[in-house]
C-alpha cells in the first residue's frame, strides 16, 4: 500500500523536461486546500507518462480531481509543496470541477506575484535571482490576470535562434507580467498559428516558480484556464 494518498484538483499539468509538471489544489469535501505538486524520484521530479496514468490508460486532464499514492513530503527550498509519487500504483479520477467550482479555488496574494524587479531579455518580472527565492515559502498561484494577451513568436531569432514561444503578458496587482507558457494544450493551439499577439478576456492562470535555471527561478504559466476550456474538459 502506498503510504498515504493525495486528493487533488489538477491545476496544471504542464511540460518538463522529457515528463510533467502536475500540480493542483488539494481537495476534500469540495473544498479546496493546500497546493500540492506530485514529483517523482528523478533529479528534476518530472513525471512520465505511465507514472501518471489512470488505470484505463487515460491520462489527467485539466480541473479533474485526482487520487495520486504518495511516498512522502520533499519540499525543496520555495518549492514546498512536493510530494514524491509512489510509482507503483494508478492514479485515480474522482470527478470533475467546471469553471464556476475552480473560482472558490483562487489565490489573492497580497501585491506581487513573490518578488517583482528582475526580468529577461524576453519577459517582464519574470525571473527572481535564486538565492532570493530560496526564501520563499512557495511556489504556485491561481490568479485572474488583468488585461491577458497570448504573444506568439521568435524571441531568440535575432540571436540566432529560430524557435518559436508562446507568452502570456497580462497585469496582476497593479504590476506588468510577460513570462512562458508551458501548458502544452495552449502551445499547441497558437502554434498552430500565426506569429502574433491574441487577446483573451477572461482566464485563469496557474503560475508555476519553476526549478532554478542560469542562476534564476522563472516565474512559468503552467495552465491557463479559460471559461471554454472548462466546459470542454481539455
Amino acid at each position: 500500500m502506498p503510504d498515504y494518498d493525495k486528493t487533488i484538483v489538477c491545476l496544471a499539468n504542464s511540460k518538463k523536461m522529457s515528463g510533467r509538471c502536475v500540480a493542483g489544489k488539494s481537495y476534500e469535501d469540495d473544498e479546496f486546500g493546500e497546493w500540492i505538486r506530485p514529483i517523482s524520484d528523478r533529479e528534476h521530479g518530472e513525471v512520465s507518462e505511465q507514472e501518471r496514468q489512470y488505470e484505463d490508460g487515460s491520462y489527467p486532464k485539466v480541473l479533474e480531481i485526482i487520487s495520486i499514492p504518495m511516498k512522502r513530503h520533499q519540499p525543496h527550498t520555495y518549492q514546498q509543496e512536493n510530494h514524491v509519487i509512489n510509482a507503483d500504483y494508478y492514479w485515480e479520477r474522482r470527478g470533475r470541477l467546471g469553471w464556476d467550482e475552480l473560482q472558490d479555488g483562487l489565490d489573492e496574494p497580497d501585491g506581487a506575484l513573490w518578488i517583482n524587479g528582475y526580468s529577461s531579455t524576453s519577459g517582464t518580472n519574470d525571473r527572481i535571482p535564486e538565492g532570493e527565492a530560496a526564501a520563499l515559502d512557495s511556489s504556485l498561484n491561481l490568479i485572474v490576470p488583468e488585461r491577458l494577451h497570448i504573444w506568439v513568436g521568435q524571441p531568440g531569432i535575432n540571436f540566432g535562434n529560430p524557435k518559436r514561444q508562446v507568452r502570456a503578458d497580462f497585469r496582476f496587482q497593479g504590476s506588468s507580467y510577460n513570462v512562458v507558457v508551458t501548458d502544452p494544450a495552449v502551445t499547441r493551439e497558437y502554434f498552430a498559428g500565426q506569429n502574433g499577439t491574441y487577446a483573451v478576456p477572461e482566464a485563469v492562470i496557474c503560475v508555476s516558480l519553476g526549478e532554478p535555471m542560469g542562476g534564476y527561478a522563472y516565474k512559468l504559466a503552467a495552465c491557463l484556464i479559460t471559461p471554454q476550456r472548462a466546459a470542454a474538459g481539455a
